[in-house]
């Protein structure tokens, strides 16, 4: 869909809205169910796009894609009736007889930008707690990943109802089209500075905006914790799609006495989980495009390379890299790396971690290896983040009970889960009262006497 199909695009969905059709529990379901009969009925095309944009395995794709949105789904249609139930509240004896209560209302016609590091996941999660709080929604797939674009495009244009759900494929300049135009609600995953650009174009109408950004997510490595399992789980969560997460772990701060044990731990965890030659593994996934592939070498240049550091342009491969000999002055440690480095940082007490941490923005995660309860408390009161998750990595936003997002920099606003109903919906206050007693007391005039009851009256019914 091109730029000047926009605004026509809006039209039909906010006539869809108006006309109340997706405000209904049945509609609301049927199309929670029509996307995961895509991406059942469409595993292996999808497995297949994402393949062509990241060489990534189907395994993978999987597990942080399509498995992954099916859980969402099937969490939303098990309380989704429980959600939309009206919540009553309690109403002060001076107003009654009166009931009051509050319901959980959908925006109007949302808009979605997806980012490409997970293609799939950050168009269609959002999505999900879209449709299921009743709303139409515009989603902008990314164009850095054109094949799971494409398939997202044809693939929703034909399950789910074309007059509330559309995708808008494109590059900036669509991006820009649909900013000018005014939603009810807008959604946005990526990076920060785009992300500035995003919530000021909301601002020309007052759209109320989820960013979920990123930062440099710090995984702390204490005295006191199982160093092989620590290894193992960093290399796993850091590695994931060749580091191109946003809460991948940006660098590790390891206690000094552990940091060759951890060094050779995941020395060895790389090779047990991608061979001798990652280059050659089906589970090594690619650099997303040629100006993130230069980026990342740039970073590699003047950098203290212990394990990895080989590069190929051609297949825009860059290996898992540990870095070591690093200070928080480095310049890989200047913004979010986003890519398969990951620096190690030794530090002697955890004063020092904290100060490293707050020199920083906000990350959108802190991870935590430590069997210290002390610790424990100590890191998750004394820092700041989107979230926290303690002797593992990246799984806290897998659960669909916890709401996801993150904090200043790393952006606001929360979904998945019941978090993500309440992100695309509003409460709408009612109160219903009855016609009679109509006491004379509440109107004017207000004489001396009469104002001297109301102020008796509202000293015994306090609100």
């Amino acid at each position: 869909m091109q730029k000047d199909q926009v605004l026509p695009e809006l039209a039909l969905l906010r006539e869809t809205f108006q006309h109340g059709i997706t405000r209904e529990l049945k509609w609301r379901r049927s199309q929670l169910l029509a996307l995961d009969t895509f991406l059942v009925e469409r595993e292996k095309d999808i497995a297949d796009a994402v393949h062509e944009d990241f060489r990534k395995s189907a395994a993978e794709t999987f597990l942080t894609e399509t498995g992954y949105l099916r859980g969402e789904i099937r969490f939303a249609l098990k309380h989704l009736k429980s959600w939309m139930k009206p919540h009553q509240v309690s109403v002060p004896l001076i107003y009654q007889p009166a009931k009051g209560y509050y319901s959980r209302e959908p925006y109007g016609v949302v808009l979605i930008i997806g980012a490409w590091n997970y293609p799939l996941n950050l168009c269609l999660a959002p999505l999900i707690s879209a449709l299921a709080a009743g709303n139409c929604a515009v989603i902008k797939p990314s164009e850095h990943a054109p094949h799971t674009s494409s398939i997202i495009a044809e693939g929703l244009g034909h399950y789910l109802d074309r007059r509330a759900v559309c995708v808008i494929e494109g590059g900036v300049e669509v991006a820009k089209s649909l900013l000018e135009a005014r939603f009810d609600y807008i959604f946005y995953t990526g990076s920060y500075t785009i992300g500035r650009e995003v919530m000021s174009a909301a601002a020309r109408h007052l759209t109320p905006i989820t960013l979920e950004l990123g930062g440099k997510c710090p995984c702390i490595v204490d005295m006191n914790s199982d160093i092989r399992v620590a290894a193992r789980r960093i290399v796993w969560a850091k590695f994931l799609n060749a580091g191109q997460t946003c809460l991948a772990p940006d660098y590790v701060l390891v206690h000094e006495k552990r940091e060759a044990e951890l060094l050779s731990s995941m020395r060895e965890a790389i090779t047990a989980f991608y061979g001798d030659d990652p280059r050659l593994s089906p589970d090594y996934p690619r650099i997303v495009n040629e100006q993130h592939f230069k980026r990342l070498e740039t970073l590699l240049v003047g950098s203290s390379v212990w394990r990895g550091g080989e590069t190929d342009f051609d297949e825009r491969y860059v290996a898992p890299t540990i870095l070591r000999g690093v200070t928080p002055t480095s310049a890989v440690m200047q913004s979010e790396i986003f890519g398969p480095l990951l620096p190690v940082i030794a530090y002697k007490e955890l004063e020092e971690v904290f100060d490293i941490i707050r020199s920083a923005k906000e990350p959108l995660a802190i991870y935590l290896f430590s069997s210290d309860r002390d610790v424990q408390e100590r890191v998750v009161h004394l820092s700041r983040s989107g979230g926290v998750c303690i002797n593992d990595l990246l799984f806290h936003a897998a659960l669909y009970t916890l709401p996801f997002g993150g904090i200043g920099s790393s952006g606001f606003g929360a979904y998945h889960g019941k978090a993500g109903f309440e992100t695309f919906s509003f409460k709408r206050s009612v109160m219903k009262r009855a016609l009679y007693p109509d006491p004379a007391l509440r109107y004017p005039p207000y004489s001396i006497r009469k104002f001297g009851i109301l102020k008796h009256l509202f000293s015994l019914f306090p609100l």
